[in-house]
């Protein structure tokens, strides 16, 4: 098992995902008291389902774009606004 600090792992990412790919068990130490452990999802996971995360929904489906979110912002505040001031 290979330990390195959550900074060196931030400067180096890659290279520690390429070795957890081929095998090797990573260990994150931040700060004094906390400790993360970096595996791979197997293809059997039953918790991640890939398919899950992959696959896009009808949540998706119903998603706004950030124009449309500011447009629906700025009319909720001239809609507030005019009734602050009757």
């Amino acid at each position: 098992m290979l330990v390195v600090s959550s900074r060196e792992l931030r400067e180096k990412q890659k290279s520690y995902l390429d070795k957890v790919d081929e095998g090797l068990e990573i260990l994150i130490r931040r700060g004094k008291n906390k400790s993360y452990k970096i595996v791979p999802i197997p293809d059997n996971d039953t918790v991640t389902d890939k398919d899950y995360i992959l696959k896009p929904d009808a949540d998706l489906a119903r998603a706004i774009t950030a124009e449309q979110l500011l447009a629906g912002v700025k009319e909720d505040l001239r809609e507030m606004f005019k009734k602050g001031r009757k």
